[in-house]
């Protein structure tokens, strides 16, 4: 939760919020009763007044358009379910998730910044560790390009705008067998949720996009067995999924966020009756997300393993049967 929340650095939004959780129900004694975990953060640096500027002029490129035009009535004090706030609470679950995980599996979910803007780190995620994701306030691994991705975001800020770029994932020591191989395989499910998070584009597992341009011979992973006859890709271009079912192999994705909505520099628009006006952005957002969209692709991951465990652990027992 303190990886999520707001205020942490000079390039992530200055609103200051503990974020404290304060779980009301389904704990005691340190264990799950089986009721449902409810959990409460209260916001304790709410500034309403901020946001009056958007009362009626939608921000360009923001879903606060989309909210007006579906229901008829928007909340803008904030972006209500389109504010990033909204991710607190699955951060929460993940971190739960996370516990189960590692228990049934031994299971570790790495996520970094590997890109921001036009600098892309060479990193190796089979290597990335969370002590060095979490040197440097940009959390990129690579110490020389988090230091120039930390100037950028600066130099963003200074100027009233905004950068996106791509948060990787690792997943160590998985299991084989997790996902169904047609509507719900592994991948698929892993896209839907990590594209649910506020302000990202596209998700890509393995080799992604870069797959178009190769050829099969190039792609494919071989097989290899071990001395104790266990058969594993050599190779893990797929990215630790095969026909939605994971291979055990490490799951690598890439999740890209685009630039954040809400800059305080001036933009040419219309107000909701369709004056021509100039919005300048007000309040305290995030010159760049990516920072704080680590730990909440780390959770969505988590949930969605953890998901699939369960499913498969009930098929399991009833096989059994």
């Amino acid at each position: 939760m303190d990886r999520r929340r707001p205020g942490q650095t000079g390039i992530v939004t200055p609103r200051k919020e503990s974020d404290m959780a304060y779980i009301l129900s389904g704990i005691f004694e340190n264990k799950t009763t089986g009721a449902p975990i409810c959990a409460l953060a209260l916001n304790s640096d709410a500034k309403s007044e901020d946001y009056s500027a958007f009362k009626l002029t939608d921000r360009p490129g923001h879903a606060g358009f989309t909210y007006r035009a579906k229901y008829g009535i928007y909340d803008y004090r904030g972006g209500g379910r389109s504010s990033y706030r909204e991710t607190w609470g699955r951060v929460f679950a993940g971190a739960i998730a996370k516990k189960i995980l590692k228990k049934v599996y031994g299971i570790d979910i790495i996520a970094y910044v590997n890109q921001v803007a036009d600098i892309v780190a060479p990193i190796d995620p089979n290597k990335v560790t969370l002590k060095d994701v979490e040197a440097s306030p940009t959390r990129c691994p690579h110490a020389a390009c988090a230091k120039s991705m930390e100037a950028l975001i600066e130099k963003a800020k200074v100027e009233g705008d905004s950068l996106g770029g791509v948060v990787g994932v690792v997943v160590k020591n998985m299991p084989v067998g997790l996902g169904e191989p047609v509507f719900d395989k592994l991948d698929a499910d892993l896209f839907k949720a990590l594209k649910s998070i506020h302000a990202t584009k596209s998700v890509e597992i393995g080799m992604g996009a870069d797959a178009a341009t190769m050829k099969g011979s190039e792609h494919n992973d071989p097989f290899t067995s071990s001395k104790a006859g266990e058969i594993h890709p050599l190779t893990n271009k797929a990215g630790g999924v095969l026909g939605g079912i994971s291979s055990g192999e490490n799951l690598l994705l890439r999740v890209t966020f685009k630039p954040t909505a809400t800059i305080k520099k001036p933009q040419v628009t219309v107000s909701v009756t369709g004056k021509k006006t100039v919005l300048e952005g007000a309040g305290r957002h995030d010159p760049c997300v990516l920072p704080r969209a680590v730990p909440t692709v780390e959770a969505m991951v988590a949930l969605t393993l953890v998901d699939h465990y369960l499913r498969d652990h009930a098929y399991s027992d009833f096989v059994k049967r």
